[in-house]
């Protein structure tokens, strides 16, 4: 009895627990085991993206890294041989391309802004001393004023004093106003007009060094050759620098004769303006200072207002 109870037991403990293949298939086959594969195959694929994703990246920086460096190289290159060709020529080692006409022209177009740099100075020095006069007039006129109504033994005198004053000063604002629209045309022709074709004169010249560099290059390149042959990247870019200024040559030649013209222009308008209104202002014919105004379109501007410009 007591060992078929032993056996019973043995047998119900036997057969609630699993067995060793059904514990493996428990965990291959079941459910949670096909979540757990499919949870941990997902991340591996969004890894393998990030990777693609950065390699791609790290390729495009590269090539970006090489063209950065052969541009770098390329400036390298040029800046050194525009520096040695511009010093050989300050030594008179070396010939330099000269257009001899274009040249004169750029010279004398120097010389030109440099004077009418010199004229705009000095036009500006009078009219800071003429606004101060005509500051002091203002204030001489309302003194005589004052004391007309103060000493009624000289008040005529003091009164006809007075209206001089006063009328010096009306034109003197005129005038200050014709000086301003002078000094402002003549500080755009030069700081904006004439300096832009200078910039473009500048580049002109730059470019000419550049291809002077490259066509001694190349000569050289010729004469160390076995058959007189040059080297093909040395006449690559010999061509590329001789277009290059030839191009720029042409441009700055065109803008200079269009300045040119610009220039008298404007310089035969300001140069009449400028007479008339002086000429009018020192002869005491305000009618005719008025009339030059309104001939030359010169907007008028207040006397308390002046003091702003003059001080730039």
């Amino acid at each position: 009895m007591s060992h078929n109870s032993e056996k019973s037991i043995h047998e119900m403990l036997k057969a609630s627990l699993p067995s060793m293949n059904d514990s493996v298939e428990a965990v291959h086959s079941g459910t949670p085991a096909e979540t757990y594969t499919k949870s941990a195959s997902f991340p591996m694929s969004i890894s393998e993206q990030q990777l693609q994703s950065t390699l791609v990246e790290e390729s495009a920086f590269i090539k970006s890294g090489s063209s950065a460096l052969s541009v770098l190289k390329n400036w390298s290159i040029s800046t050194y041989k525009c520096t040695k060709q511009l010093m050989l020529e300050k030594m008179g080692k070396c010939s330099r391309t000269v257009d001899m006409e274009l040249e004169s022209q750029i010279e004398q177009l120097r010389d030109t802004q440099k004077k009418y740099l010199s004229i705009l100075r000095l036009t500006r020095l009078f009219s800071t001393h003429f606004y101060h006069c005509v500051k002091t007039q203002q204030a001489l006129a309302e003194a005589f004023s004052d004391l007309a109504q103060k000493s009624p033994e000289l008040q005529e005198e003091f009164l006809r004093n007075s209206e001089t004053q006063r009328s010096l000063t009306k034109n003197g604002e005129l005038l200050l106003n014709a000086l301003n629209f002078f000094t402002s045309s003549i500080s755009t022709l030069c700081n904006k007009t004439i300096e832009d074709t200078i910039i473009n004169i500048r580049q002109y010249e730059a470019a000419r060094i550049e291809f002077d560099a490259y066509r001694i290059d190349l000569a050289n390149s010729k004469s160390n050759s076995p058959n007189n042959t040059p080297n093909d990247d040395i006449q690559v870019q010999y061509e590329k620098y001789k277009t290059s200024y030839e191009k720029l040559r042409a441009d700055v030649a065109i803008k200079m004769q269009l300045l040119d013209e610009n220039r008298i222009k404007v310089m035969h308008k300001q140069l009449i303006l400028l007479h008339n209104a002086i000429a009018a202002y020192y002869s005491g014919n305000a009618q005719l200072l008025e009339s030059t105004l309104q001939q030359f379109n010169v907007k008028l501007k207040s006397f308390n207002t002046m003091s702003s410009w003059l001080e730039q």
